[in-house]
């Protein structure tokens, strides 16, 4: 995380949660990226959003 933003997950704590819940390396590694983008762009969203509405994130 930036001061005001998020720039992205630590992709090594994702892949060993989706190890330790079972799910498959390779789906994990394809579907990780894109489900981190969308992820990013919604919580900056929010934090701009709130923000905007007087709140503190």
């Amino acid at each position: 995380m930036a001061p005001g933003a998020v720039i992205g997950w630590d992709m090594g704590a994702a892949l060993s949660l989706a190890q330790a819940l079972g799910i498959n390396p390779l789906i994990t590694v394809e579907l990780l990226p894109e489900i981190e983008a969308v992820m990013v762009r919604k919580l900056n969203e929010q934090m701009v959003n709130a923000e905007g509405a007087g709140i503190r994130p």
